[in-house]
């Protein structure tokens, strides 16, 4: 009924009036400033939204806090929020059309399907399923006040979000982990054998690997890779559940107004460090951490600070924005990158040629467990699918020919592994220690969790659900005949207190501690790390570290890979005056790769990359080109350039192939600029540093954030893009703690109280 009467009030407003989205989206912001009255409240609660967008929610009780938080959350964020629960819910289709069925599929094959008691409601936090009801609570309350004029992207689509309840709240995102990878080895150990493939794989730390008694590598064709490959894909919004707007777009002049341009993902790479009181110049520890994620319109994450009786916690959040994942409370500060623990296992399952339906396990069978599933389809008939399931989880691909099951076992089909929501007790934890005993509640995904607090104390964890594997690393499938089984979860998970060094720094690098063993996970090399560590080591002696130190280091540009190749365009000249151009611009070059530099432009086409790849250093030759390759690809690289950024040399720099775009989801009018930025190809800089903390244990008020492009996901507000700015210049907002800096930076004031019955 709803999904209709808004359908049909787009299309009237569309063919009666020339309004523009924008005009469509102004119409529909939330009340931000006065008096909101809702049904479920218990008490006044206020909402200060100061200068840069961040809401500061009082309440009296912390049913009443985190209702305001699902309220304030929809306020600025209710479509992202339900195209993540649509997205994780297996329901994509229901508004895209059958292009997302096979997307749909997947979500429901790989959902955490329970059981949900207190194993999961607890494991986020002592009161989470009460937590978890008021956030819900408050989201619908936002609903259904705002119902008739919910945001523009409802609007345009006829789509009508349905009410929350806390399984919604903690769905996860659908996740092969790193079976591809599995899989891949497997596929490359049957073309070239172990020590080779091994060899080529070069895992850090070293392993001998060893192929799983029972394992046919040959067995992993094409077929296999395929079902697992283009796990996070999702079809494109735009074409399929717009095609009426569209038309009528295209007859007022507008016709590609939803063919938004997608930005180049670039390479990721995550970056925390906490520094000791004896290495900072504030005389107590300094958090800083960069966690980066796909930079995207809106914003991944949510800056938020929620203040009740036991809560007083600042920080960011992703979807559904629930609490706060990493920040401060008044106590700590605290940071996180991924890990890259390894929790995913693929199990080859033998099938029963008489019974197919039947699967090996300990020389006796037993039956798949089949689940029936109705997906509905947008313009179409609803899909009827079967999902199979063996005792290590959900079969994602069968080979009738050799017989074979593929399963994945996930420690995120577990409870309490829904992303990010265990930052519910870290938000309360009052020292380092306490911090590290929350951190063993943190299952996923898989983060360097750091911490330093006001009592001086500095600490880290690598947080996950860990599976328990003997005798095996997990780098392989192995055979589901019962030989190789998860024996429980790991309780030995490392950690590091006050170490001599003065600090504790991670970058998605190798953690694991020296004879740890199975290793938590396998990486390959990467310099962020190490520059980060010389960093560290070089600036805080003999000075200790400033905060301005700290804000430097967070957009360091310079690239270890790139000075290790200066040398190779130094001491010779070129007899081509164009090459001899580039090779001297690279010579004179300080391999920082900011945003004006041409000669990091023709250094990374040199590389033969675009700016938009994977880290360099991963690909890093054993030994040193000639002469003459160097010469040969400099006159390759300026061939590029030209075909990319034109004839002219002065316009070769690389910001221009280094560059972020903001595309909205299907409505170009409602884009935000593309800009040019420095750092990427493996710098500490590296891209999507969409949030930025540098926090001061202490004094919290002088702590600085950003969050590009803005707090709110709906144009036409204040907040959508107004941080953009500050983010492209490598610039911060104060994050604004005690009610003094709160109250002097505040914007608008919002008052929820109880609605009378």
């Amino acid at each position: 009924m709803h999904r209709t009467l808004i359908a049909a009030a787009a299309l009237v407003s569309l063919t009666t009036a020339p309004e523009s989205p924008l005009d469509i989206a102004t119409r529909s912001l939330a009340r931000i400033d006065g008096v909101q009255q809702l049904a479920g409240l218990r008490a006044e609660v206020t909402v200060v939204r100061d200068t840069w967008g961040v809401p500061h929610i009082r309440a009296r009780s912390v049913d009443d806090l985190f209702f305001a938080q699902g309220y304030v959350m929809a306020q600025d964020r209710l479509w992202q929020m339900e195209m993540w629960r649509r997205a994780n819910e297996g329901r994509l289709a229901e508004v895209i059309g059958p292009q997302a069925v096979a997307r749909d599929t997947r979500a429901r094959l790989l959902k955490y399907r329970g059981p949900f008691d207190d194993a999961e409601w607890s494991s986020y936090h002592p009161d989470g399923k009460r937590i978890f009801g008021a956030f819900a609570a408050g989201v619908n309350a936002f609903i259904a006040e705002h119902r008739e004029r919910l945001p523009v992207e409802f609007v345009l689509t006829g789509v009508t979000p349905d009410p929350w309840t806390p399984e919604t709240v903690v769905l996860r995102t659908p996740t092969f982990g790193d079976a591809p990878s599995e899989l891949r080895l497997a596929r490359s150990v049957a073309r070239l054998g172990v020590k080779r493939a091994n060899a080529e794989s070069n895992p850090d730390p070293w392993d001998e690997l060893v192929v799983p008694e029972g394992l046919d590598v040959a067995a992993v064709d094409d077929a296999v890779i395929a079902s697992v490959a283009g796990q996070a894909a999702a079809p494109p919004l735009a074409p399929a559940i717009l095609p009426r707007y569209r038309s009528l777009a295209a007859r007022r002049g507008r016709g590609a107004a939803f063919d938004a341009p997608s930005g180049p993902v670039g390479d990721p790479g995550s970056n925390n460090w906490v520094v000791s009181a004896a290495r900072s110049a504030t005389g107590r520890p300094v958090v800083a951490n960069d966690p980066h994620r796909e930079v995207m319109l809106p914003s991944l994450r949510y800056i938020v600070h929620l203040e009740a009786p036991g809560w007083n916690v600042i920080g960011a959040a992703e979807p559904p924005f629930i609490g706060v994942a990493l920040g401060h409370n008044a106590q700590l500060a605290w940071g996180l990158t991924i890990v890259g623990t390894d929790q995913h296992d693929v199990y080859v399952e033998e099938t029963n040629p008489a019974r197919p339906g039947d699967v090996r396990w300990n020389d006796r069978w037993e039956p798949m467990r089949v689940v029936h599933e109705e997906i509905k389809v947008k313009g179409d008939r609803p899909v009827t699918v079967d999902l199979k399931f063996t005792r290590h989880g959900p079969v994602f691909h069968e080979d009738t020919r050799r017989h074979l099951a593929y399963a994945l076992r996930s420690a995120l089909l577990e409870p309490g592994t829904a992303p990010y929501l265990a930052g519910l007790r870290l938000s309360q934890s009052r020292t380092c220690r306490d911090f590290l005993d929350a951190a063993m509640y943190w299952k996923s995904p898989s983060e360097n969790l750091i911490c330093g607090d006001v009592d001086g104390t500095i600490a880290w964890r690598p947080a996950a659900l860990t599976p328990a594997r003997a005798g095996w690393t997990g780098r392989l499938p192995v055979p589901g005949t019962g030989r190789y089984e998860w024996r429980g979860f790991r309780a030995d998970l490392p950690f590091e207190l006050n170490p001599a060094r003065g600090f504790i720094a991670t970058a998605n690098n190798n953690i694991n501690p020296p004879g740890y063993t199975p290793p938590l996970m396998f990486k390959n090399a990467d310099t962020r790390f190490d520059r980060i560590t010389r960093l560290l080591q070089m600036i805080s002696r003999p000075q200790p570290l400033t905060f301005e130190d700290h804000q430097r280091m967070q957009h360091d540009a310079h690239s270890l890979r790139a000075a290790a190749d200066l040398p190779l365009f130094r001491g010779w000249t070129a007899a081509d005056a164009g090459v001899e151009r580039a090779r001297a611009a690279i010579a004179a070059w300080d391999g920082v790769y900011s945003r004006e530099s041409q000669a990091a432009a023709l250094y990374d086409a040199w590389r033969g990359r675009t700016g938009r790849g994977a880290d360099p250093s991963a690909a890093a030759p054993s030994a040193p080109p000639p002469r003459d390759v160097v010469e040969s690809r400099l006159r390759a690289a300026i061939d590029r350039l030209t075909r990319e950024l034109g004839g002219d040399w002065r316009e070769w720099r690389w910001g221009r192939l280094h560059t972020r775009a903001f595309p909205h989801p299907f409505v170009r009018e409602l884009d935000l600029p593309t800009v040019e930025r420095s750092g990427g190809a493996g710098t500490v800089a590296a891209d999507g540093a969409t949030y930025r903390e540098i926090l001061d244990v202490g004094d919290w008020d002088r702590s600085l954030a950003v969050n590009v492009p803005g707090q709110s996901g709906q144009p036409g507000s204040p907040y959508y893009a107004n941080l953009l700015p500050l983010w492209a210049d490598n610039q911060y907002f104060p994050l604004a703690f005690t009610s003094t800096a709160v109250d002097a930076a505040a914007a608008h004031r919002l008052r929820l109280e109880p609605k009378e019955k």
